[in-house]
């Protein structure tokens, strides 16, 4: 694609987002902001969803993990849909029946002061290191594909990227995400599609063929039995369990959503249905990276050594103009669908939490809460031009994947809370929520050592999480 053809596509695609925008925020209030009022339809929130859960790394990861580890993701993602189920059954109705917005806010009734500011903070670190991950790899494509060609710099192209996500969701929020997310999952969902109907073209077969031709390939195998092994099955399986509890039951990101729905029965139908929905999509992101490494190997192509480089490269150069339209509006849908969403949380999160600016607040409420969302449009620039200075992309990876560790003092404040009525000595929570994923990097660092050929994955998120529970009750006030 030219540089010209993209510019139109891009254009064209933001000019949507913020007509969607101006639809949305018309009367819009603070309540819209944060929990649009709670008149979502559940079906609108379920299929958009899908958007802001399959960020940008999964559109270009998992086709291309495939290569490395076959179909041993799905045992993750079945995990993930026992997760779900959980989350609707057990949190959702929790979180309605205390009506809240930011879902921190009981920790600080329940264990004090310095819990709910620790969990809330541990959230906001998440949230900044991995919207602006997502948001630099997306930068990055845009910038090769579009803006060098014009001798824009990296960092004005990124301060664009960003005003335009702060453009459409300042006024409505959450309100105009659900909407936009909508749109976002279909030309995520389309863009798969598209790359798969045409190497099903180029190749020859049919549909059933496509599936008889993955099935019987190498890449095809799901479940691993070796216990030492990072894919082993079951400790994908539970991790995807505890992974889906915390990352998306107790992240203000995504259960900001559920809680738009007009009710608790309404929200957990969308968690149902959405959960199926997940699934599916997913199984069609396996099934193009084995058709991608296919088709490789028929036209004689190597494949990358870093196979995340391989469906951007073969849908960019390889597969005609219709699927490049595609992948470039895919991408983009992904990633500025978990980055608007993350922009709108962590606002919410840092006014309710640290601000106490409620849904009720008048104009001064309104003010600040214009201000904190600036505020953390700025930090998600700054963060993406640290990454661009770092230049090493080994190094931005590893930064990504430490901001994983700050998911377990989550995972362990919220399993103390719902689980222990008993007092504790609150002021030393943020030092247990520090200690315990240092220990846990420690423990992974050493494991094939001290557990006889043991390799964490996923599940160091277990143990993180079981750390700051251990490290919570030594705090409780015996007295």
């Amino acid at each position: 694609m030219s540089p010209t053809q993209v510019f139109v596509v891009i254009t064209a695609y933001f000019l949507l987002l913020i007509f969607i925008s101006w639809l949305t925020s018309r009367k819009a209030d603070q309540l819209s902001f944060f929990n649009a009022n709670k008149s979502s339809p559940w079906f609108l929130v379920a299929y958009g969803m899908l958007g802001a859960t399959l960020s940008g790394v999964t559109f270009i990861s998992v086709p291309g993990e495939v290569g490395n580890s076959s179909f041993s993701y799905l045992q993750f993602v079945l995990g993930n849909l026992v997760g779900y189920w959980l989350i609707a059954l057990v949190l959702l109705p929790f979180y309605y029946r205390l009506n809240l917005i930011s879902i921190y806010s009981f920790l600080e009734e329940r264990m004090g002061f310095y819990s709910l500011k620790t969990a809330s903070f541990f959230f906001l670190l998440s949230k900044v290191i991995g919207a602006a991950f997502r948001l630099y790899l997306v930068a990055l494509v845009l910038q090769l594909a579009f803006f060098d060609a014009f001798g824009i710099p990296f960092a004005v192209s990124v301060c664009l990227s960003v005003l335009l996500i702060w453009l459409y969701t300042y006024r409505a929020g959450i309100k105009t995400i659900v909407w936009t997310d909508t749109l976002q999952t279909t030309f995520l969902v389309l863009a798969v599609i598209f790359t798969i109907y045409e190497i099903s073209s180029r190749l020859g077969v049919s549909s059933r063929e496509i599936v008889q031709s993955i099935h019987t390939s190498d890449l095809s195998q799901v479940f691993f039995f070796d216990w030492r092994s990072p894919n082993f099955f079951l400790k994908q399986f539970v991790a995807g369990i505890f992974m889906t509890l915390v990352i998306n039951g107790m992240d203000q990101d995504i259960m900001q959503k559920n809680l738009t729905c007009k009710s608790l029965k309404e929200a957990r139908k969308n968690m149902f249905v959405f959960s199926s929905f997940f699934v599916f999509v997913v199984l069609l992101f396996l099934g193009l990276g084995a058709m991608l490494y296919q088709y490789a190997a028929q036209i004689g192509l190597a494949v990358p050594d870093a196979t995340d480089q391989l469906y951007p490269f073969l849908a960019l150069n390889y597969l005609g103009k219709a699927v490049a339209v595609a992948f470039l509006l895919g991408i983009t849908a992904a990633a500025f669908s978990s980055a608007d969403s993350a922009l709108t949380a962590m606002t919410t999160s840092f006014c309710v939490d640290f601000l106490s600016i409620g849904a009720g607040s008048k104009s001064a409420g309104l003010r600040y809460r214009k201000w904190v969302h600036l505020g953390f449009s700025a930090l998600l620039i700054v963060v993406i031009l640290i990454f661009r200075m770092i230049n090493n992309e080994s190094v931005v990876v590893a930064v990504f994947k430490a901001a994983g560790y700050t998911y377990g003092p989550i995972l362990g404040v919220f399993l103390f809370s719902f689980f222990n009525k008993q007092k504790i000595h609150d002021r030393w929570v943020p030092l247990v929520a520090v200690l315990a994923p240092v220990l846990s990097f420690v423990i992974s660092s050493f494991s094939e050592e001290i557990f006889h050929g043991y390799k964490f994955g996923f599940e160091l998120l277990i143990l993180n999480g079981m750390l700051t529970v251990a490290g919570l009750y030594l705090l409780v006030n015996r007295k």
